[in-house]
């Protein structure tokens, strides 16, 4: 999997601010290896095999990054997929999208780092009275450090570094800092 991060140009360095408001010298872009049809097959399949056996309902994503990764793996399990969005800094779902009581949902994101955006994706789930199954992603930064459900599953899983701001020594050596994720382009950090 590592391979074809580097082969799509996913696997990027330099110096990054994440979603997390964390800075690391390594990024993930996702989306670089998911645009390809047989990449995308492949590791949603991975993620769809793993919970194959969950009776899983419903397939929800944070947006934007995971939104993909969970239509396909809502697709290839053959349920319904929906992602939940921020408005006004809440993640909420909305858009029409609704769980029921008792619903069974996997909660499938691109990349966890802090796993901020997940864990609010689950209190939403919750919320609605729906059950989580489990927690994918694509990449997990962590490496298993962050625990976001007894029922967790990473197609790749490594410990990337990343610093808090004050403490990011590429910032105290100026190196520029850029912020290719989604939500840089609406004015906030990346992913």
């Amino acid at each position: 999997m590592l391979e074809i991060f580097k082969q799509t140009g996913a696997l990027l360095e330099g110096h990054f601010k994440l979603t997390s408001g964390r800075h690391s010298n390594t990024y993930f872009q996702c989306a670089k290896v998911l645009q390809h049809p047989e990449h995308l097959t492949v590791v949603c399949g991975e993620i769809a095999g793993h919970f194959s056996g969950e009776a899983v309902d419903t397939v929800i994503s944070p947006a934007i990054g995971g939104i993909v990764v969970g239509t396909e793996v809502g697709r290839q399990l053959g349920v319904k997929t929906i992602f939940a969005e921020r408005k006004e800094g809440k993640m909420t779902i909305r858009r029409g999208f609704s769980l029921e009581k008792g619903e069974r949902v996997l909660v499938v994101e691109d990349v966890i780092t802090t796993g901020g955006s997940v864990r609010e994706v689950i209190e939403q789930v919750e919320a609605a009275g729906a059950v989580p199954v489990g927690v994918a992603c694509v990449v997990d930064r962590s490496n298993g450090k962050v625990r976001l459900h007894a029922n967790q599953y990473a197609v790749l899983s490594m410990e990337v570094v990343s610093y808090a701001p004050e403490e990011c020594p590429l910032c105290h050596e100026g190196v520029p800092i850029e912020a290719p994720g989604s939500r840089a382009s609406a004015g906030g950090p990346a992913a």
